[in-house]
């Protein structure tokens, strides 16, 4: 741990000036529980200020770890960790290996929420060490340690984790405590899709955590339940308990939780056909989870704004938001190499696949001549990609790729895509065109794949014959060849305005007459997929 903390010297008023910390203390966690934060602040600093005129090292050390509690709820973590540093300090050199432990796993429940996942562990790990002969502190290690194994994904261990933990409140008779660990079991259930448990599980918490006074605990299961209504679809269930938890939060100033609170509703009204409603949310829950420094929160509502800009045909929004997402999900796992957010990460990875499938299609919908064409040219591409032993990353590039590699004609006007006869040289020149254009739309969008190389050179030649950029050889990368003749091959046997379809044979023929456009291993690579099954017919 580190250094001693010098602690602040703190005024204190006529209502506090003289009392014992104990009973400013106990007023503390009064006002505390009836969600006056204010007042438990003032009284808080109050009792540690009495504590060390006092010199009662065990009252300092316990409202210097709560008052941090409220302040990390209040969105100040960096002071909040210097209260648990500086209650640790005291506890431990007043020999209360107790109050050490909780000092060290109220850190961790800060760590914990701020993404620093390993630090957690480490805390919790070194708090029940330290306190578990305390069936009340176990209880709350164990609790701990199951949240943090459910975020690593490893589920058999939180299930066992907040056994243990209801059992140590259950033990120790604590009402309070039994209500946090039917909570995290509840949240447990409904991650197995459990619902009838989960409901089970959030009514008993949050019936005891009313009849403590515990504005907080309440207010996160009713959140929870409203994301189980949403689930089975009860949206009106879900907007009363997500606005019921927004107000409590609101009242308490936790920024990371109204965020999740906002997340909901903008899902409910996004299911609900209310679109301006769910953007506005949605905004908020990511304006909140940032100002919380909640990367998780934000993360998860850029994904679900994401997906609302989807169903309103914002296509471009919708990936820019996914690509935040996925950059987030990213920090968390470079933050804490056990982090799961492989379940993340593939979701993220089938809404972009969506969002740029569905792009494709409407690129395509006024044009029946084009209709598909899309959705082929990027199911035989993939197949070409293997056939080559790309891996999953390029052979996801590939698709995305091939799936906006018409992008740019959007801008290519209508008569002379659909021209029935030859282009004239302006003609042609226009459309050449389409693949620096679809580069500038996508010019505020990033992807965590490189797609845009595929959509700018899918028409150059290996001889250097093709454009926009007359590349040469091994310039053209190989993800944009194996689009680019896969979809000459798609062209032409697909019938366009200026003439009917090739046979089979004829466009191979043609294909094989101009295989100086291409490498040789795209070439070979091609002819291989085409004897695939299902591969090769438009």
């Amino acid at each position: 741990m580190p250094a001693p903390l010098k602690i602040s010297p703190l005024l204190t008023g006529s209502r506090t000036a003289g009392r014992p910390a104990a009973d400013l203390l106990h007023d503390a966690r009064a006002q505390e529980r009836a969600a006056r934060m204010s007042d438990a602040i003032a009284s808080y600093e109050a009792a540690i200020a009495a504590a060390e005129r006092a010199g009662e090292p065990a009252l300092l050390a316990e409202a210097l770890r709560r008052l941090a509690v409220i302040r990390h709820h209040r969105n100040e973590s960096d002071e909040a960790r210097r209260l648990c540093h500086a209650s640790y300090t005291v506890a431990h050199a007043a020999g209360n290996d107790l109050l050490a432990a909780e000092a060290l796993n109220t850190l961790g429940g800060i760590d914990l929420e701020t993404a620093a996942v390993s630090d957690a562990r480490r805390h919790f790990l070194r708090a029940l060490e330290l306190g578990g002969h305390s069936r009340e502190l176990c209880a709350r290690a164990e609790q701990n340690l199951g949240i943090l194994a459910n975020i690593q994904g490893d589920f058999d261990e939180a299930l066992a984790r907040y056994g243990r933990s209801l059992q140590a409140y259950c033990e120790s008779n604590d009402d309070h405590g039994r209500a946090i660990a039917y909570h995290n079991l509840g949240m447990a259930s409904a991650d197995r899709a459990r619902y009838d448990e989960a409901e089970r599980y959030f009514r008993q918490s949050h019936e005891i955590a009313d009849r403590a006074g515990d504005a907080y605990l309440g207010g996160l299961c009713l959140v929870n339940h409203a994301k189980v209504h949403v689930a089975r679809e009860r949206y009106e269930n879900a907007r009363l308990d997500a606005e019921a938890a927004l107000a409590v939060f609101d009242q308490l100033g936790v920024g990371s939780a109204k965020a999740d609170a906002y997340r909901v509703l903008g899902m409910i009204y996004r299911e609900t056909s209310r679109p301006a409603l769910a953007e506005s949310r949605l905004k908020s829950a990511i304006e909140l989870a940032v100002g919380a420094g909640s990367v998780l929160n934000e993360a998860e509502a850029s994904r679900e704004l994401a997906l609302l800009y989807q169903a309103m045909g914002r296509n471009q929004e919708a990936l820019t938001l996914l690509n935040a997402a996925h950059r987030l999900f990213g920090r968390l796992d470079a933050r804490a190499h056990l982090v799961h957010v492989a379940g993340k990460m593939a979701e993220l990875e089938a809404a972009y696949l969506a969002v740029v499938r569905e792009w494709g299609q409407s690129l395509e919908s006024a044009d029946t001549y084009t209709f598909g064409h899309c959705e082929r040219v990027a199911q035989l591409s993939v197949a070409v990609a293997r056939t080559l032993g790309m891996d999953e990353h390029a052979r996801t590039t590939v698709r995305l790729g091939a799936y906006l590699h018409d992008l740019g004609k959007v801008r290519v006007p209508h008569e002379i895509l659909s021209k029935p006869g030859p282009l004239t040289r302006d003609e042609f020149e226009v459309v050449q065109m389409h693949p620096v254009w679809g580069i500038e739309l996508l010019a505020r969008v990033e992807f965590p794949w490189d797609i845009k190389p595929v959509i700018r050179w899918h028409h150059e030649r290996y001889d250097g014959t093709g454009y926009p950029d007359r590349l040469r050889g091994d310039e053209i990368p190989v993800s944009a060849q194996i689009v680019g003749i896969v979809d000459v091959y798609d062209a032409l046997t697909t019938t366009r305005p200026y003439r009917p379809a090739f046979s089979l044979a004829a466009a191979l023929a043609t294909i094989d007459r101009c295989r100086g456009h291409w490498s040789e291993p795209v070439f070979s690579a091609f002819c291989t997929a085409l004897t695939l099954p299902g591969a090769g017919h438009p």
